[in-house]
């Protein structure tokens, strides 16, 4: 059984002709958690993971990110790159067919959960040079390690929050951008100078005929400075 790709309303890169829905699957996940794919979540993310609500609330969902989870967590880096390769070349194709952006968000849900894993993704993204790449990771091995690479077509930000905020600006003294998480705006602006999320700001919609907020906007798509994130969205 293939990996499976996730339909994500704000990262959508084409949506339906009514604009509410994503028409191609531009996302990846995984489940989310310590105990699945996410060993550096902190207990604040944890509490406000808003893709393990989604789990909660959409058992299709769950059962997609599982079956992913199944098919990678034991395997090899050979066959981590194989899978990974063909799931990227049918986006890729079905962005040719509908003419659409080619913008992939890794991870809708889940996160880098070991070396192999992230090695492997490091190089179906140097192979994939027509598609812009962007993910968020509270994975410090993933951040460091896709630093290092210097890869043009991916936008990488290291997920801060009031737990790790310590090791958000380790990662942001070595150059990497800061995706920074707290109460409100003003929690986050007080660790770290960034944007504010313009979709969390109200500035943008969710989706609209253009397409999914994060693609509208650019910001992280491209890695172009660090940015803000509230839980309460104020």
């Amino acid at each position: 059984m293939p990996l499976d790709r996730t339909n994500d309303r704000k990262t959508a890169n084409l949506s339906t002709k009514n604009g509410l829905q994503s028409k191609i699957k531009n996302a990846f996940s995984l489940p989310a958690g310590n105990a699945f794919s996410c060993p550096g979540a902190t207990s604040f993310c944890q509490k406000i993971c808003y893709a393990g609500q989604l789990e909660k609330m959409y058992p299709s969902f769950l059962a997609l990110a599982m079956r992913n989870w199944d098919i990678l967590k034991d395997a090899s880096i050979d066959v981590m790159y194989v899978e990974l390769t063909n799931m990227i070349d049918a986006f890729e194709a079905e962005c040719d067919k509908w003419n659409a952006p080619k913008k992939f968000r890794i991870h809708a849900d889940g996160d880098f959960f070991n070396m192999f894993y992230v090695e492997a993704w490091s190089w179906v993204i140097a192979e994939h040079e027509s598609i812009q790449f962007w993910a968020y990771t509270r994975s410090d091995f993933a951040a460091d390690f896709l630093h290092k690479e210097n890869l043009p077509n991916l936008g990488l930000y290291f997920s801060g929050d009031p737990v790790n905020e310590a090791m958000a600006h380790t990662m942001a003294d070595k150059g990497i951008r800061v995706a920074m998480v707290a109460n409100t705006f003003d929690d986050a602006k007080a660790a770290f100078k960034g944007a504010r999320c313009p979709e969390q700001n109200k500035a943008i919609p969710l989706i609209s005929d253009k397409g999914g907020a994060c693609v509208a906007c650019g910001l992280c798509v491209m890695g172009r400075a660090n940015v803000l994130f509230s839980v309460s969205k104020k």
